[in-house]
């Protein structure tokens, strides 16, 4: 009996080992980051940009709602294919009723991308 729950504790001690080793790893990169980072910042480094890019006029600018409502549909279909890779690897083994599931899931979203290409939201402007 305790040969079998050294063996099944053996599984956590190696787990451990990685978890204290990636803690030690993450530490000493921060501390070498500590001690050789300058200490007194420039005035290039204390200057705003964005993307290498020298700001021109003022900090704040409106941008069309159209470009986060398009961001917004690429991450509901991202997540659809999440959720249709693992479905279809198993398709064989979950039966009709799952397909029939996956065929609802897959209509609603066909339904969304329909309204959203009516109302001219995929219209790249």
């Amino acid at each position: 009996m305790t040969d079998r729950l050294d063996a099944y504790f053996d599984g956590y001690v190696a787990v451990g080992a990685i978890v204290v080793a990636g803690l030690l790893l993450a530490t000493a990169m921060l501390g070498v980051n500590r001690l050789m980072r300058p200490r007194a910042a420039s005035v290039a480094k204390l200057t705003t940009y964005e993307s290498g890019v020298d700001p021109v006029g003022q900090g704040w600018a409106q941008s069309t709602v159209r470009y986060y409502v398009f961001a917004f549909l690429y991450v509901i279909f991202a997540v659809d294919a999440v959720f249709l890779f693992p479905w279809a690897v198993v398709l064989d083994e979950i039966g009709r009723a799952a397909a029939v599931e996956m065929g609802v899931f897959v209509g609603i979203l066909a339904i969304g991308l329909g309204y959203a290409w009516r109302k001219g939201v995929l219209s790249w402007t």
